[in-house]
């Protein structure tokens, strides 16, 4: 080796050479290296070197090695002077040269980077004095890195021998620093060292620490040899880790959150079988490792269970007084619907028990059904959760996913338990008249376990598989209609109807909760703004129809975004919203009163109804064309709807002579009985009356009255018998401008629900018969009648 530096320090360089930049590769002095050449400025000047006699070219390494087009700036300083003594071409385009480090220098100058980087540069020598610590740093060197061969298997042993016998101090670090696997910035380091002494030193150090790393791993692959089988090399390496954090002192993080999953377990008060439930997961996640598919799940699982509120609860506050203050303070009137909600309470509070019969609210939308939830949960002091069951139809979502599937996890009530972190909060389900099934399950049937008191003791979720106790939940159901409730379900609830409100108790609620909730949110004081009852009656009548308040809400807003426009431009401070500027803001009138146009002609009759939005008027409209006494009905009609028409129709077409109808009539023409709205399905009983009314208007010409409304059932014998939603249709009645309402004797009785407001707006009619209708509904003198007059006279006439 002597000779070689002997001869390499007699090799003159060209002062100005290419420049390869080099990315995590330092090429040292004395050193073969092999290249990869992909980039195509750097092929075109290794093409180059190759063409030149001498094939030398300044190798730099770049500092960092994420930079794709590296310059001067990404370069280190200090690199060496090499020649290219083979070159492969490889049919990607790219290139691979082996090249031996000749010299270390040092960039001089930046002589241009067109179309490859060019630089002067001058020679780095070594610095080297003879010296008894250089003579044993050198054998040092030579002994730790002999050892280090021997240990590791991409080393050759050959390698050993030629490191005996290299004698320069210098080429035994290049040596050393080429073949190891270091870091690019540490074998920078050791080529920028000019004094070999120290050089030297770095070098023993190095090889002091890799040759721990490597004795450790010895010592590692030795302690868990007896522990491998073939193919269990992920295994393996863990084990590796394993003992690595032991010398470290680190210990393991798996079994670190095993014990902190363990002890979260053991500061909860499990039931039995629980706790043997959860001990069991544990076992099993200890023994997995963490990159076992299973693994993530068993960890899931066991979150659950740790989440649950298992031994959790609020204490309740069954103050009857405190209860009854608080339902005033947020609800307007409903004191039937009060009154029932605190009879539940009584019961509860001497029996020290909220267990019993699941409260079901039914009612139109918008007339409180989901507040009177929110209220009871603050009356009691407890938490309070809402799930919307509306449109579920998979029978998992009620109870969960088993964990066998992907992605699998509780159902929607033990996942409102967690939410509440409480086991005995207020638990409203929403909607739970709109629930479907579908090949999926009967999410209706898995509500029956939730909601059954002699059951819902030990509810099983799908994804849990565990008991957990509902009972101490206070279950409210709310729904719209109860006809689409399935009936074991409905056995299981306590129903309270919340009917729709009068125009006096719209007002009350609007003066007294819409208008300051709107002015707050709109960013206005009641000194700004003042909305008077004259005001707001107009918008009741002309710009709501409904049961409830939500559009009355609505309307309110838009006057206060109006008037808050107003404020916030400074045209205005404070304002008074009368009638005018209602008008003015709101528009036209959105609801007129349009029963006395659609009853103008004859065969048109007003009906009420009840429909999941509340009570509705139906006009019932009959038509007759040439035929042979056949009756036509359509506007989506259920089966029981249909058949109230066939016995209107049997009954008048019987009863004609003593109508005063021609009997022949029925003989010479077909009758179409048609209800708008045919996109709305309908059915019930209770449009019999007004069905054979709109018939007996037709044939004998003469309209209905415009004032009336009607409801009840027909027999073939003429008898009116008792319907139901009596409430619901008088205030669809009240707002449409009805002023007489014609109802079934059998219902009298259910006119002591109605508010003395009501009973003194509207006029009733109890009837026994169809005949007592027809005499309260129909006008006058036929239209028929009318005409055959005109006609004789006209005949009269011409015979003059």
């Amino acid at each position: 080796m002597s000779e070689s530096v002997e001869e390499r320090e007699g090799v003159e360089f060209p002062v100005t050479l290419p420049v390869l930049p080099l990315k995590e590769t330092v090429v040292f002095p004395d050193s073969m290296t092999p290249l990869a050449i992909g980039q195509e400025r750097s092929i075109r000047l290794v093409d180059d070197v190759v063409a030149a006699d001498d094939r030398m070219l300044a190798l730099l390494t770049a500092r960092e090695s994420g930079v794709e087009q590296l310059g001067w700036d990404d370069l280190y300083e200090v690199g060496a002077i090499a020649v290219v003594h083979k070159l492969i071409k490889v049919p990607d385009g790219t290139l691979r040269i082996l090249v031996q480090g000749i010299e270390r220098v040092r960039l001089a100058g930046r002589d241009g980077d067109v179309p490859y980087l060019r630089g002067s540069f001058v020679a780095e020598p070594d610095e080297l004095t003879d010296s008894p610590e250089v003579e044993a740093l050198t054998r040092n060197v030579q002994s730790q890195f002999a050892r280090i061969i021997g240990l590791v298997p991409y080393l050759p042993e050959e390698l050993q021998l030629a490191a005996a016998n290299v004698d320069d101090p210098s080429a035994l670090c290049n040596l050393v620093a080429s073949t190891l696997r270091l870091k690019t910035d540490e074998k920078q380091r050791l080529l920028e060292l000019t004094d070999v002494e120290a050089r030297l030193r770095d070098v023993s150090v190095v090889l002091h620490r890799e040759l721990d790393v490597f004795e450790l791993g010895t010592k590692i692959q030795s302690q868990v040899q007896s522990e491998l089988e073939k193919g269990q090399r992920e295994f393996y390496l863990r084990q590796q880790l394993k003992a690595i954090q032991d010398e470290l002192g680190e210990g393991d993080e798996q079994q670190a959150e095993v014990n902190e999953l363990r002890a979260q377990l053991d500061a909860i008060e499990l039931p039995e079988d629980v706790r043997k439930a959860a001990t069991r997961e544990l076992g099993r996640l200890e023994k997995l490792p963490p990159a076992a598919a299973e693994y993530g799940v068993i960890r899931t699982y066991v979150d659950w269970i740790i989440q649950l509120p298992w031994d959790k609860t609020t204490p309740d506050e069954l103050d009857l007084e405190h209860a009854r203050a608080v339902l005033d303070e947020d609800h307007f009137d409903l004191d039937k619907v009060k009154e029932r909600i605190i009879e539940h309470l009584a019961v509860s509070k001497l029996k020290n028990d909220l267990s019993g019969p699941i409260l079901c609210f039914v009612g139109p939308p918008g007339v409180g059904k989901t507040s009177l939830g929110q209220s009871i949960a603050r009356t009691l002091g407890r938490k309070f959760v809402r799930i919307s069951v509306g449109g579920a139809r998979d029978e998992a979502e009620i109870r969960g996913h088993r964990r066998t599937y992907i992605g699998a996890m509780p159902g929607t009530i033990i996942r409102a338990l967690r939410d509440a972190e409480s086991r005995n909060p207020v638990f409203l389900i929403d909607e739970i008249d709109k629930m479907g099934s579908d090949f999926r399950g009967d999410p209706a049937s898995a509500m029956l376990e939730v909601l059954d008191p002699e059951q819902h003791s030990s509810f099983r979720d799908h994804y849990l598989d565990l008991p957990f106790d509902l009972s101490r939940v206070l279950f409210i159901c709310t729904a719209n209609q109860l006809e689409t409730i399935p009936t074991p379900l409905l056995d299981r609830m306590d129903v309270i109807h919340l009917s729709g409100y009068t125009e006096d108790e719209k007002l009350g609620i609007a003066r007294r909760y819409l208008l300051p909730k709107q002015l707050g949110a709109h960013g206005l004081r009641r000194s700004n703004v003042t909305l008077g009852d004259k005001a707001l009656r107009l918008v009741i009548r002309e710009y709501t129809r409904e049961a409830g308040v939500r559009n009355l809400e609505r309307q309110i807003a838009t006057l206060c975004r109006k008037a808050a426009t107003l404020v916030a431009r400074g045209e205005a401070r404070r304002l008074r919203v009368d009638e005018a500027r209602v008008r003015e803001w709101l528009g036209a009138r959105r609801f007129a009163a349009e029963v006395r146009k659609r009853t103008a002609d004859p065969g048109v009759a007003t009906g009420l109804a009840v429909t999941a939005v509340g009570g509705d008027v139906l006009f019932i409209e009959a038509q007759a064309y040439a035929g042979r006494g056949r009756l036509k009905v359509t506007g989506q009609l259920g089966d029981v709807m249909q058949e109230s028409a066939a016995a209107a129709h049997s009954w008048v077409r019987a009863n004609a002579a003593s109508l005063g109808l021609d009997p022949a009539w029925f003989a010479e023409h077909d009758v179409h009985v048609h209800i708008p709205a045919g996109a709305v399905p309908k059915d019930g009983p209770s449009a019999g009356i007004t069905m054979a009314t709109a018939i007996v208007s037709l044939v004998s010409g003469r309209p209905v009255s415009d004032r009336v409304a009607m409801t009840g059932e027909i027999t073939l014998t003429g008898q009116v018998l008792a319907i139901g939603g009596v409430r619901e249709k008088v205030l669809a009645a009240q707002r449409a401008g009805v002023a007489t309402v014609v109802l079934p004797a059998e219902n009298a009785p259910d006119l002591e629900e109605l508010t003395p407001e009501v009973r003194e707006g509207v006029a009733f009619v109890l009837a026994d018969s169809i005949n007592e209708v027809l005499d309260a509904a129909l006008d006058g003198r036929s239209s028929a009648a009318k005409r055959l007059v005109s006609a004789a006279r006209r005949q009269a006439a011409r015979s003059a």
